[in-house]
């Protein structure tokens, strides 16, 4: 018999409602959390950890890629950096290297504070709140 843990159904149901906004800010944060544990376990030496979550991050990376509306022209510069972040995590997994790890970082955290801000525009459009209270 399997007990139901309350946060993993909390975190399902997020996934099950959210955007399509909303989840690819959750790739970004979930890209971002596998590079934190990466760079703690090339600092611990823990190499299987390290090389999991970079995998992990990869994936999301790949996830982003395959999802980029090529309809765009601006999915081309993305897609152009999405490409350029995969390569470097694989460089960093090969060379154990946390600084290409917080290159890439920083790009992600980029693209998911621009990805906040958007959703945060669209939300303000949507819901009329556009105008201030002042």
């Amino acid at each position: 018999m399997a007990i139901n843990n309350p946060y993993q159904s909390y975190q399902q149901n997020s996934v099950n409602t959210a955007s399509p906004g909303e989840l690819t800010l959750m790739l970004y944060n979930g890209c971002l959390k596998f590079i934190h544990i990466a760079k703690n376990a090339i600092q611990t030496k823990d190499i299987q950890v390290k090389n999991t979550n970079i995998q992990k991050a990869q994936k999301i990376i790949q996830e982003l890629m395959v999802t980029l509306n090529q309809d765009l022209e601006v999915s081309k510069d993305m897609l152009s950096l999405y490409d350029y972040m995969n390569r470097r995590l694989i460089e960093a997994n090969i060379k154990s290297d946390a600084g290409i790890l917080e290159e890439v970082e920083g790009l992600v955290t980029e693209f998911r504070d621009t990805w906040k801000q958007v959703i945060q525009i669209n939300r303000q459009k949507q819901y009329g709140h556009g105008g201030s209270a002042l």
